[in-house]
């Protein structure tokens, strides 16, 4: 991680059930209990994807519980959260996404210097046996490991 970089949630099972083919950091609009929460770490996205409607991408399907000390105005925690891209970084996503089989997937949640980011990723469906070669691959990679350790153990 650089400097001023914290990570605040990764989506595993995106990287699981997708193939990313690009990535791209964006801010979010937060209102303001979001961004204490988000800090917290109260976020959930296991379904969450983005989808750009009148050239504005927004993030659908992520929750940011309430945030446990704030008043009754709380923020409403399933709401669609506007993504900040430069124009010209929309249109490249837009013929990307226009390929048949890509979807934008929120991919990290992150702070730089003090602001929420997300990385956000041109994704294409896995199909099954792609996650059984993946398995197969992290079981081999974790017994490669198990061995050169028992070796230097004796």
């Amino acid at each position: 991680m650089s400097e001023g970089r914290k990570l605040i949630a990764q989506n595993r099972k995106a990287r699981f059930n997708y193939s990313i083919e690009d990535s791209i950091e964006c801010g979010i609009v937060l209102e303001g209990t979001e961004v204490k929460s988000v800090k917290a770490g109260n976020i959930s996205f296991p379904d969450a994807f983005a989808e750009i409607q009148n050239g504005e991408v927004w993030v659908k399907g992520l929750h940011i519980a309430e945030y446990a000390f704030s008043s009754v105005f709380n923020h409403d925690p399933d709401r669609p959260k506007k993504l900040l891209l430069h124009k010209d970084e929309i249109k490249r996503l837009i013929r990307k996404i226009d390929e048949k089989g890509f979807t934008l997937i929120p991919l990290d949640f992150y702070l730089k210097d003090g602001r929420v980011k997300v990385n956000l990723g041109v994704c294409r469906g896995k199909k099954q046996f792609d996650k059984r070669a993946d398995i197969r691959d992290r079981d081999v990679k974790r017994d490669m490991q198990r061995e050169f350790r028992k070796g230097l153990h004796g």
